[in-house]
Protein backbone atom coordinates (compact mmCIF):
# COMPACT_ATOMS: atom_id res chain seq x y z
CA UNK A 1 0.00 0.00 0.00
CA UNK A 2 1.18 3.31 -1.54
CA UNK A 3 0.76 6.76 -2.56
CA UNK A 4 -3.49 5.71 -1.20
CA UNK A 5 -5.89 8.81 -0.68
CA UNK A 6 -7.75 8.28 2.70
CA UNK A 7 -11.43 10.16 3.94
CA UNK A 8 -11.62 11.17 7.35
CA UNK A 9 -15.20 11.94 9.06
CA UNK A 10 -15.28 13.00 12.10
CA UNK A 11 -11.32 14.26 12.29
CA UNK A 12 -12.10 16.97 14.54
CA UNK A 13 -12.99 14.44 17.52
CA UNK A 14 -10.93 12.51 19.44
CA UNK A 15 -10.46 9.17 17.66
CA UNK A 16 -10.82 11.00 14.27
CA UNK A 17 -8.27 13.64 15.14
CA UNK A 18 -5.32 11.20 16.28
CA UNK A 19 -6.45 9.31 12.63
CA UNK A 20 -5.26 12.77 11.03
CA UNK A 21 -2.54 13.02 13.07
CA UNK A 22 -1.24 9.40 12.34
CA UNK A 23 -1.76 9.80 8.56
CA UNK A 24 -0.14 12.68 8.24
CA UNK A 25 2.93 11.22 9.28
CA UNK A 26 2.45 8.00 7.15
CA UNK A 27 4.22 7.83 3.36
CA UNK A 28 1.78 5.06 2.17
CA UNK A 29 -0.91 7.81 2.27
CA UNK A 30 -0.10 10.51 -0.22
CA UNK A 31 -3.31 12.52 0.45
CA UNK A 32 -5.90 13.07 3.32
CA UNK A 33 -9.71 13.95 2.89
CA UNK A 34 -10.96 15.86 5.91
CA UNK A 35 -14.59 16.05 5.50
CA UNK A 36 -16.38 18.59 8.12
CA UNK A 37 -19.60 20.66 8.30
CA UNK A 38 -17.36 23.22 9.98
CA UNK A 39 -14.17 25.19 8.76
CA UNK A 40 -10.82 23.35 9.37
CA UNK A 41 -7.70 24.75 9.41
CA UNK A 42 -4.92 22.96 8.84
CA UNK A 43 -1.32 24.21 6.91
CA UNK A 44 -0.27 20.44 5.40
CA UNK A 45 0.16 19.96 1.52
CA UNK A 46 -0.85 16.50 2.09
CA UNK A 47 -4.54 17.48 3.30
CA UNK A 48 -7.84 18.58 1.23
CA UNK A 49 -10.61 20.09 3.23
CA UNK A 50 -14.30 19.29 2.15
CA UNK A 51 -16.33 21.80 3.95
CA UNK A 52 -20.26 20.44 3.10
CA UNK A 53 -24.03 19.65 4.42
CA UNK A 54 -23.76 16.16 5.37
CA UNK A 55 -27.29 16.17 4.16
CA UNK A 56 -26.27 17.49 0.61
CA UNK A 57 -25.86 14.12 -1.33
CA UNK A 58 -23.93 15.15 -4.15
CA UNK A 59 -21.86 17.35 -2.19
CA UNK A 60 -20.88 14.30 0.42
CA UNK A 61 -20.29 12.32 -2.64
CA UNK A 62 -17.89 14.47 -4.46
CA UNK A 63 -16.01 14.80 -0.99
CA UNK A 64 -15.37 11.03 -0.97
CA UNK A 65 -15.04 10.44 -4.34
CA UNK A 66 -11.10 9.39 -5.65
CA UNK A 67 -10.40 7.73 -1.78
CA UNK A 68 -8.80 4.49 -1.31
CA UNK A 69 -10.02 4.28 1.53
CA UNK A 70 -12.76 6.13 4.16
CA UNK A 71 -12.32 6.33 7.86
CA UNK A 72 -15.61 6.90 9.70
CA UNK A 73 -15.37 8.35 13.74
CA UNK A 74 -18.07 10.70 13.96
CA UNK A 75 -20.52 10.82 16.94
CA UNK A 76 -22.60 13.29 19.14
CA UNK A 77 -23.67 13.07 22.51
CA UNK A 78 -26.87 14.09 24.40
CA UNK A 79 -26.01 17.22 25.48
CA UNK A 80 -24.74 18.32 22.42
CA UNK A 81 -28.02 17.80 20.89
CA UNK A 82 -30.22 18.02 23.51
CA UNK A 83 -31.31 15.36 24.25
CA UNK A 84 -33.32 15.08 21.05
CA UNK A 85 -33.06 11.82 19.85
CA UNK A 86 -33.96 12.44 16.47
CA UNK A 87 -31.16 15.10 16.24
CA UNK A 88 -28.87 12.26 17.39
CA UNK A 89 -30.02 9.86 14.89
CA UNK A 90 -28.85 12.36 12.05
CA UNK A 91 -25.19 12.36 12.96
CA UNK A 92 -24.46 8.88 14.47
CA UNK A 93 -26.53 6.99 11.84
CA UNK A 94 -27.13 8.79 8.67
CA UNK A 95 -23.77 10.37 8.13
CA UNK A 96 -21.66 6.62 8.89
CA UNK A 97 -24.79 5.02 6.70
CA UNK A 98 -24.35 7.83 3.93
CA UNK A 99 -20.80 7.74 4.13
CA UNK A 100 -20.84 3.98 3.54
CA UNK A 101 -23.36 4.00 0.56
CA UNK A 102 -20.78 6.70 -1.27
CA UNK A 103 -18.20 4.13 -1.35
CA UNK A 104 -20.70 2.00 -2.27
CA UNK A 105 -21.18 4.24 -5.43
CA UNK A 106 -18.23 5.84 -5.89
CA UNK A 107 -15.71 2.25 -5.78
CA UNK A 108 -14.14 3.14 -2.24
CA UNK A 109 -12.33 -0.56 -1.36
CA UNK A 110 -12.49 -0.03 2.43
CA UNK A 111 -14.84 1.70 4.88
CA UNK A 112 -13.36 1.79 8.79
CA UNK A 113 -16.10 2.63 11.73
CA UNK A 114 -16.29 3.68 14.97
CA UNK A 115 -18.99 1.78 16.71
CA UNK A 116 -19.49 0.60 20.56
CA UNK A 117 -18.85 -2.51 22.59
CA UNK A 118 -22.28 -3.96 23.53
CA UNK A 119 -23.73 -2.65 20.06
CA UNK A 120 -26.58 -4.46 19.34
CA UNK A 121 -30.08 -3.48 17.51
CA UNK A 122 -31.88 -5.66 20.12
CA UNK A 123 -30.82 -3.36 22.78
CA UNK A 124 -33.12 -1.38 24.48
CA UNK A 125 -30.42 0.89 25.48
CA UNK A 126 -30.79 3.90 22.75
CA UNK A 127 -27.34 4.05 22.24
CA UNK A 128 -26.25 0.65 22.20
CA UNK A 129 -29.04 -0.31 19.79
CA UNK A 130 -28.32 2.72 17.43
CA UNK A 131 -24.92 1.92 16.85
CA UNK A 132 -26.06 -1.63 16.31
CA UNK A 133 -28.31 -0.70 13.51
CA UNK A 134 -25.79 1.50 11.93
CA UNK A 135 -23.51 -1.86 12.18
CA UNK A 136 -27.07 -3.71 10.63
CA UNK A 137 -27.11 -1.05 7.67
CA UNK A 138 -23.25 -0.80 6.60
CA UNK A 139 -22.99 -4.64 6.71
CA UNK A 140 -25.88 -5.02 3.67
CA UNK A 141 -23.42 -2.34 1.65
CA UNK A 142 -21.13 -4.04 -1.15
CA UNK A 143 -17.99 -2.65 0.15
CA UNK A 144 -15.05 -5.18 -0.26
CA UNK A 145 -13.76 -4.31 2.90
CA UNK A 146 -15.78 -3.02 6.18
CA UNK A 147 -13.88 -3.13 9.51
CA UNK A 148 -16.10 -2.41 12.68
CA UNK A 149 -14.12 -0.93 15.74
CA UNK A 150 -16.03 -1.40 19.21
CA UNK A 151 -13.58 0.51 21.57
CA UNK A 152 -15.82 0.62 25.39
CA UNK A 153 -14.66 3.85 27.20
CA UNK A 154 -11.70 5.60 25.69
CA UNK A 155 -9.30 7.24 27.39
CA UNK A 156 -7.12 10.36 26.02
CA UNK A 157 -7.86 14.48 25.76
CA UNK A 158 -11.01 15.48 24.25
CA UNK A 159 -10.89 18.60 22.69
CA UNK A 160 -14.56 19.86 25.10
CA UNK A 161 -14.10 18.46 29.11
CA UNK A 162 -16.97 16.18 30.31
CA UNK A 163 -16.81 15.64 34.14
CA UNK A 164 -18.90 12.42 33.78
CA UNK A 165 -15.89 10.86 31.25
CA UNK A 166 -13.14 12.06 33.12
CA UNK A 167 -14.62 10.18 36.74
CA UNK A 168 -15.75 7.33 34.96
CA UNK A 169 -11.76 7.21 33.13
CA UNK A 170 -10.31 7.51 36.62
CA UNK A 171 -12.67 4.25 37.80
CA UNK A 172 -11.87 2.57 34.87
CA UNK A 173 -8.44 2.42 35.47
CA UNK A 174 -8.43 1.82 38.42
CA UNK A 175 -10.64 -1.38 38.42
CA UNK A 176 -9.29 -2.63 34.91
CA UNK A 177 -8.31 -5.97 36.33
CA UNK A 178 -11.81 -6.71 37.12
CA UNK A 179 -13.51 -6.03 33.71
CA UNK A 180 -13.81 -8.43 31.45
CA UNK A 181 -10.91 -8.02 28.23
CA UNK A 182 -13.71 -6.39 25.43
CA UNK A 183 -15.19 -4.05 28.60
CA UNK A 184 -12.05 -2.70 29.30
CA UNK A 185 -10.99 1.22 28.56
CA UNK A 186 -8.87 1.49 25.64
CA UNK A 187 -6.18 4.71 24.51
CA UNK A 188 -8.29 6.54 21.65
CA UNK A 189 -4.79 6.42 20.13
CA UNK A 190 -4.88 2.79 20.36
CA UNK A 191 -8.27 2.65 18.22
CA UNK A 192 -6.77 4.87 15.60
CA UNK A 193 -3.50 3.18 14.90
CA UNK A 194 -5.54 -0.34 14.82
CA UNK A 195 -8.08 1.31 12.43
CA UNK A 196 -5.09 2.49 10.11
CA UNK A 197 -2.87 -0.78 10.57
CA UNK A 198 -6.39 -2.98 9.55
CA UNK A 199 -6.74 -0.87 6.50
CA UNK A 200 -2.95 -1.72 5.49
CA UNK A 201 -4.35 -5.40 5.96
CA UNK A 202 -7.01 -5.10 3.04
CA UNK A 203 -9.02 -7.67 4.29
CA UNK A 204 -11.93 -8.37 2.56
CA UNK A 205 -15.38 -8.77 4.04
CA UNK A 206 -17.48 -8.10 7.11
CA UNK A 207 -15.26 -7.32 10.15
CA UNK A 208 -15.36 -6.42 13.67
CA UNK A 209 -12.61 -5.95 16.13
CA UNK A 210 -13.04 -5.46 19.84
CA UNK A 211 -10.28 -4.74 23.15
CA UNK A 212 -7.95 -7.31 22.54
CA UNK A 213 -7.96 -7.33 18.38
CA UNK A 214 -7.22 -3.90 18.50
CA UNK A 215 -4.56 -3.66 21.23
CA UNK A 216 -2.95 -6.22 19.08
CA UNK A 217 -2.73 -4.71 15.93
Amino acid sequence: MENKTAAIIGATGLIGSLILEQLLRDRDFSLVKVIVRRPFTINNPKVQVSVIDFANHEAFKQAIAGSDVVFCAVGTTQKKVGGDQDAYRKVDFDIPVTAARLCAETGVDQFLLVSSVGANSGSKNFYLKLKGEVEDAVRQINIPSISIFRPSMLLGKRQEFRLGERVGQILMKLLSFLIPSKYKPIQAEAVAKAMIATCKQERPGFNIYLYEEMKHL
